[in-house]
This record gives structure tokens, sequence and C-alpha cells, in this order.
């Protein structure tokens, strides 16, 4: 007879706990069972119960009546706190009924003494098996759950990925454009830029000289005539106003030349390798294009920029970092007033970012998720509940974290740590 079954899952020979008042009767089933099987004896359903405590076994064989607690309260007990352990139940009673309330409360088998051999080997083989069995499904199923949630993790590494390549791509043609047009605008401006000092001077001059005609005696007739001319085209207001008006051409076109600069900067298609990076020069580039979130007086920007050395990074990466923690702080507060705090230092192993705001906050529930693909607090149309995901990927390739301090009605301060070297 194949006894493969009769090995426990470590490889050693199943283990049984007899458990009978009568000590001939357990000396009977350790005769017929000891040569193939680990046999424990006990005498009482307490000491049984001590036995089960301090090791496992894979079989109990119980007589029903015994002094004390029956061999159906050992059984319901073994049910309830030792699933994985099967249980026969043995008496010298033969009632049918007490039979059936065994096996429905758990039993393997219900057996009446005295037993034959070949009759217990059976019964012990068949508690056996299914006790394998329940073992290895229970194993089962915990191998599928852990499955499961592997793939479940996997899933959403997935989603979130597919998410920043998406999400990439669209930034790489937003820099693409950004810089096309930044490099169209710029030679123009350049041009209109360099002229006005040219024209500046050119009209000095003219106003010299018509300065010099003004200071001639002309005929009465002429006179008047030109004076009807001054008069109509505002000729005194205009030479007054000149002044002004190449001061404001020249910060207008500063200005676009800044804006122009501030693209380049932030897009740096020139820069997509890894390479030095200045973090403070990043952020204000950043916030000097997010300017409508903060000139309209609703929010204000306190910035605190630290002595930050130079890091090796994808700047336009981080850029967009810090332009979506920006957003989102400004966004937060909503119809304020409020504040957003920029706060950058660093210790000798890394560089910390700090954006905070004082803003409605992240519900307890929520914060958990903020970082998921897709998942966003804001109403429909307002938000696509990529940015921090994107984020959360950009600084983790960084090889730095991000994390959050939140509550609701209190704010939000997110916190970017990035090595300075890779």
């Amino acid at each position: 007879m194949d006894y493969s079954f009769q090995m426990g899952g470590s490889g050693r020979s199943s283990r049984i706990l007899l458990v009978d008042d009568s000590p001939v009767v357990r000396k009977v089933f350790r005769k017929y069972l000891s040569t193939s099987y680990e046999c424990i004896e006990s005498d009482s359903v307490g000491n049984a119960l001590a036995e089960l405590r301090k090791t496992r076994f894979d079989l109990v064989i119980t007589d029903v009546m015994m002094p004390g607690l029956s061999g159906v309260e050992l059984l319901r007990k073994i049910i309830e706190v030792y699933p994985e352990t099967a249980v026969i139940v043995v008496t010298g009673v033969d009632r049918p009924q007490r039979a059936l309330d065994a096996v429905r409360l758990g039993a393997s088998d219900y057996l009446i003494k005295p037993c034959e051999p070949e009759v217990l080997q059976l019964a012990v083989e068949r508690a056996l098996e299914r006790s394998k069995l329940i073992r290895q499904a229970n194993q089962y199923k915990l191998d599928l759950e852990k499955q499961n949630e592997e793939l479940a993790r996997g899933k959403a590494q997935l989603e979130r990925l597919q998410a920043q390549i998406v999400h990439s791509e669209k930034m790489a043609s937003l820099g693409q454009l950004a810089a096309g047009i930044a490099h169209e605008i710029n030679n123009p401006v350049g041009f209109v830029y360099g002229n006005l000092d040219l024209l500046e001077r050119t009209i000095s001059d003219l106003l010299r000289l018509l300065d010099l005609y003004d200071s001639q005696q002309l005929p009465a007739e002429i006179e008047a005539k030109v004076w009807d001319l001054k008069k109509e085209i505002s000729y005194e207001n205009a030479k007054t106003d000149l002044g002004s008006i190449f001061e404001d051409c020249r910060h207008g076109t500063e200005r676009i030349r800044d804006i122009v600069q501030n693209l380049r900067t932030f897009s740096r298609l020139d820069e997509a390798e890894f390479k030095k990076t200045d973090i403070n020069e990043g952020i204000e580039s950043t916030i000097r294009l997010l300017s409508r979130y903060f000139s309209g007086g609703n929010v204000r920007l306190l910035r605190d920029y630290g002595e930050l050395p130079i890091v090796e990074a994808y700047s336009a990466q981080l850029n967009q970092v810090w332009t979506n923690l920006l957003v989102n702080a400004a966004q937060a507060i909503k119809n304020g007033p409020g504040s957003v705090w920029v706060n950058t230092s660093c210790d000798s192993q890394s560089v910390c970012v700090r954006i905070s705001d004082d803003g409605v906050g992240i519900a307890k529930d929520d914060l958990g998720r903020i970082f998921d693909p897709f998942f966003t607090t804001k109403p429909v149309g307002e938000g696509t509940g990529l940015g921090l995901s994107i984020s959360f990927g950009i600084i983790e390739k960084h090889g730095g974290k991000i994390d959050v301090i939140s509550a609701p009605g209190k704010g939000s301060e997110f916190i970017v740590t990035l090595p300075i070297s890779r």
C-alpha cells in the first residue's frame, strides 16, 4: 500500500492524537497505528487541548463519552481553533443520530467500538487525505490571493506608466511647440528691440531740427498755418509724450523677451539629458509662466529660496513637477484670499523643495490615493488625475521622494526631496 499521503507538509509522518479515558482502548489504537504514524495519547479533553496547543496534529481520534468535557465538545473546539486537523469520533454506543450529529459538526468519520483494524486504518487514511486536501485548498487560496494582490499592484503600476507615457508625449509635443514659438517670436522681437534705440535717436534728432525751425522768425501767414497744424496734431503734447512712449515700448519688448526666455528655459528641449540643474532657476521660471495664478491679488506667493548646489536632473521634467504642485496649491485656495509658500533648502546629500498652501486641504481617506493615476478631487473638466501621478513618477525616476502633509481646512504641504548627485 502507498503511504505517501501519510507524510505532512514538512516531510514528517502524520501525527495522531488518541483521546480516550480508557488506557486499553488507547493501547489498542496505538498498536494498530503506530507502525505508520506518530501517535500521542491523552486521557481527557483538557489534556488533549493542552497537547493541541503545544504541537500540530493531523488527526484526532476521540471517544464521545469521557469524564468532564465530552468528545463532542473537543470536536467543536478543534473545528473552531484547528480547522486543518481532522477528527474521527469513536463511541461504544451505536446511535445513528449521534453519528449524524458528529458528522454535521465537522467530524471526518464516526466509528463504533470495538473497531476492526482494517476499518480503523481505512477511516484514518480517508481522514488524513481529507485533512491534506483541506490544507492544500487553503494554501491554494492563499496563493491565489497573493497573486491577485500582485496582479492588482502590477495593474496599478502599468496604468501609472501608461499615463506617464501619454503625458510625457503630450509634454514633449508641447515643449517642441513652445520651443518653436519661442524661436519664431525671438527673431522679430529682437529686431524690434534693437531698432527701438535707433528709432529713439532718430526721433530725438528730428525734434532738434523742429526746435530749430521753431526758433526762426517766419512770415505771419506761414506762422499762422504752422500754429494751426501744431494745434491740430497736439504738437506740444506729442513732444512731451514721446519719451514715455519709447519707454513703454522698451518695457513691452523686454517683457516679451523675458516670456520667450522663460518658455525656452521651461521646455529645455536641448536639456533632455541628465545634467546639472539649478532648482531655484527652474522654479522661478515656472512661477513666471504661471503668473496668472498669482497676479490677481487672490493668492499671495511667498518665496524663500535657500542656497542650493547644482543637482543632476532632467530639468524639463522637474519643471513639470513644479507646475503641477504650484497650480494645485493655487487652485486649493479657491475663492481665497490665501497664500502659497515656496521654500528650498539642502543638506549634504539632498535638496528639499516645500510647496505649501493654506487652502481647503485633503481628506484623510483621499491621502492614500492622490498619487494614483486618474484619481482627482477636482470637478469634472478641471482635472485629469494625472498631475500628481506623473510628478510621483518623475521624482521616483530621479531617485527622490515626494511626501504630503494635509488636513481638511488646514491646507497642504508637498515635500520633494532630490539627491544632489546620482
